[in-house]
């Protein structure tokens, strides 16, 4: 048990005098970078899926993207 409590008290020590935090303007500015890459990736997906998309014979125009593509491949009875 005092291998534990040892193990706590070093861990809370190393937390609070070592470990060096941002600041609050750098965790606003690395939070923007990380929504803002978030959307750019996110949008980028998206328009591969509307480019890449199915229209299946007999459904023309029903656009079912990659997903619907896949689950067709694997799924016979869907046909």
């Amino acid at each position: 048990m005092a291998g534990i409590k040892a193990y706590i008290q070093d861990a809370a020590f190393e937390l609070l005098n070592k470990v060096s935090w941002p600041t609050w303007k750098e965790l606003q500015t690395s939070a923007i970078i990380v929504l803002v890459t978030s959307v750019i990736i996110s949008l980028m997906v998206w328009v591969m899926d509307f480019v890449f998309g199915i229209w299946p014979a007999g459904e023309e125009g029903f656009w079912k993207g990659m997903l619907g593509f896949f689950y067709e491949m694997f799924n016979p009875s869907s046909k």
